[in-house]
């Protein structure tokens, strides 16, 4: 048996790695292309746009991964059986069961590495990328508003929330355009606090630059006056983390699973609408599952004869398999923001779906065929 598991492992693997480098040069090129259009802006050279189409390759092989699996693993599967190899090794004693269980381990493979791509080496890319972007435009502003973060926390004068607008980031992920409001529990407005720049520390608290700070007297006070004050550089404690930040002022691409499960929570404590991020990281969770979903697919094809020939249409069949997933989960995904459907059912639903019809079409296949 060791020696079946190596022959299909080796065939199914050097497919897959065909596939997925296929696919990679294809995406490189269409990135590569894209950015030539912008070597007419000044300072856009040629070697920023060969390291621009290269960075982004990790994340075109996270998206690509499970449907290179499911090709890579039909046209494996469909050589061995159309060379009759697959039969030999049924009649030396492969069972269904068998055959299922070693594609699994393999899968499982397939999904841990898709998981560590997308856990650990996309989000960095994909944050390189964004500030390259914000560095060569000279900032990255935050739309017409801003972002916006809420905080809620106990001082010595009691409960106080905040509101925190951030207008953009520059090249180094600076904080840029930053106003922080203050109110007390009953949501009178107390400070308002205007900085240029800011940076979030290591023990959460923002160092403020060119700050403007303007209080407004409290009930009860003494004094009616409004103080203003000017301060080049100001220390203001929060508990906002440097994640959280992030989060909220880069795309969501950039973000890992932890990542959203935290800004998740954070959302959700503060009260604001957390459903999108929820359902973005119950898709980013179940992900890598696909590929054991796809593998399952892709089974079936190993049980239909095809000695004359037959394995481009295999392909392409799987090929359109994969598309199918690919858009049934996006798909999935709006409906579900739409309706407000539950995350993970949302998120897990193509998954179950596809997994269903392949074992539903490798059991009759085994059964009748």
């Amino acid at each position: 048996m060791k020696t079946v598991r190596r022959m299909l492992y080796r065939d199914i693997g050097s497919s897959v790695l065909f596939v997925a480098i296929a696919f990679l040069a294809l995406s490189y090129f269409i990135d590569f292309v894209d950015e030539l259009q912008k070597l007419n802006r000044p300072g856009y050279t040629l070697l920023r746009a060969v390291l621009s189409a290269s960075i982004e390759l990790p994340g075109n092989l996270y998206e690509l991964m499970p449907i290179a699996v499911l090709i890579g693993t039909i046209y494996a599967l469909s050589r061995l059986a159309q060379s009759s190899e697959f039969t030999i090794l049924r009649t030396g004693g492969l069972s269904p069961g068998r055959a299922l269980r070693l594609l699994t381990v393999l899968a499982l493979l397939f999904s841990a590495f898709t998981f560590a791509l997308g856990e650990y080496v996309v989000p960095f890319t994909e944050k390189r990328m964004e500030l390259m972007r914000a560095d060569f435009a000279g900032g990255r502003k935050l739309g017409s508003t801003g972002a916006w973060l809420k905080e809620r926390r106990m001082t010595e004068h009691g409960e106080r929330s905040f509101s925190v607008n951030v207008s953009g980031i520059d090249g180094k992920g600076n904080l840029k355009g930053i106003r922080i409001f203050e109110f007390d529990a009953q949501g009178r407005h107390l400070s308002r606090i205007r900085a240029s720049y800011g940076v979030v520390g290591t023990d959460r608290s923002w160092a403020l630059s060119d700050a403007e700070v303007t209080t407004w007297p409290q009930p009860g006070a003494e004094t009616g006056e409004v103080e203003h004050r000017i301060e080049p550089s100001l220390r203001w404690p929060s508990t906002l983390s440097a994640g959280v930040v992030s989060a909220a002022v880069l795309p969501v691409n950039t973000m890992s699973a932890a990542d959203l499960w935290r800004y998740s929570r954070h959302l959700s404590h503060q009260e604001q609408a957390v459903q999108r991020y929820q359902l973005r990281f119950w898709k980013k969770a179940l992900y890598p599952l696909a590929c054991i979903v796809l593998t399952a697919l892709a089974l079936p094809f190993a049980y239909l004869h095809a000695r004359g020939g037959g394995i481009s249409l295999k392909v392409f069949g799987g090929i359109m398999l994969g598309i199918s997933f690919v858009l049934l989960n996006n798909v999935a995904g709006h409906i579900g923001m739409l309706r407000g459907w539950t995350p993970w059912l949302v998120a897990a639903a193509p998954s179950l779906l596809f997994l269903l019809m392949s074992l539903t079409a490798f059991a009759w296949l085994v059964r009748y065929r």
